[in-house]
């Protein structure tokens, strides 16, 4: 942080709150963007860490939480472009807790949720450096509700699937069997799908999922920069590509897609009517029963 770094330390209600020790590594997730949805525990961690790691979609505005002493390192990975080894960022975070140091590990949406926390605890754990789960608000989830779409809806979906489009070298995920996934799960949430969305298509298409299925594509999902594309899997990939919508994104499959006619509540606040207040067509209000 700069000298210029404005603090006030926040005063948190009356709580037997967890300390960071020295030694300890926390691994924390930040949410998908917005810094209102950071949990508790994830203030009361940024207030007391010495070093924090955090990754790319981590927002300054999350950071600024942190002591003005407290060290900040950028462990970002981003698709295309010059990142560290995941290898190397797990070591780091065992050389610093050996060194002493309370350190946080910061990582977009939930770091048990496509964020490679899983690894990184398990290689902490291995190496006998304790450590703390907090989870944080996944994009998947969160995400879309800021766009006013619902993962589950009684008069849509009983299951939601969560997927990643590319696998551990960046490729489209080859281990999935997109058949069983198209077949099994009303609503498909896909998360790191933009540089597969034209494979990812296909394989759902071939499936047999309609080609006039509804898709929305939410980009930069819950900051001032999101945009949200409302389109059909037929026609996803040209569409963003005529829109600009890329990456960071979440793909959401399926027909709860539709409840944004009604849900999309920043267009509401900013005193826009519903498009449908009854988008799924049933004709009858939306609890009677």
């Amino acid at each position: 942080m700069t000298d210029s770094h404005a603090y006030t330390v926040p005063v948190l209600p009356g709580h037997n709150w967890p300390t960071l020790e020295p030694g300890w590594v926390w691994l924390c997730g930040a949410g998908p963007g917005d810094p209102g949805l950071l949990t508790i525990h994830a203030v009361n961690a940024l207030m007391q860490a010495d070093v924090i790691v955090h990754d790319a979609l981590v927002s300054p505005e999350i950071l600024s939480w942190a002591r003005p002493e407290a060290e900040v390192i950028y462990a970002g990975k981003r698709g295309g472009k010059p990142s560290a080894k995941q290898r190397d960022i797990s070591l780091r975070l065992v050389d610093l807790a050996r060194e002493g140091k309370r350190v946080l590990r910061l990582k977009g949406g939930d770091p048990f949720v496509f964020g490679r926390g899983g690894e990184e605890g398990q290689t902490l754990v291995q190496h006998g450096v304790p450590i703390r789960i907090i989870p944080g608000i996944s994009a998947g989830i969160g995400g879309l509700a800021y766009a006013g779409i619902p993962v589950t809806h009684r008069d849509v979906n009983q299951s939601v699937t969560f997927v990643t489009g590319h696998d551990q070298s960046g490729n489209a995920t080859g281990s999935l069997d997109w058949s069983a996934i198209a077949r099994g799960s009303q609503v498909i949430v896909i998360y790191m799908g933009m540089k597969h969305l034209d494979r990812i298509r296909s394989e759902l298409i071939d499936a047999g999922r309609p080609n006039d299925e509804p898709v929305a594509i939410t980009m930069n999902a819950t900051t001032p920069d999101q945009r949200v594309l409302e389109t059909t899997l037929g026609t996803c990939v040209e569409d963003a590509a005529r829109e600009g919508i890329g990456a960071p994104a979440i793909i959401c499959v399926g027909r709860a897609v539709l409840m944004r006619q009604a849900l999309d509540w920043q267009a509401l606040a900013s005193g826009l009517a519903p498009r449908d207040t009854d988008p799924l067509g049933r004709g009858r209000p939306a609890e009677d029963r």
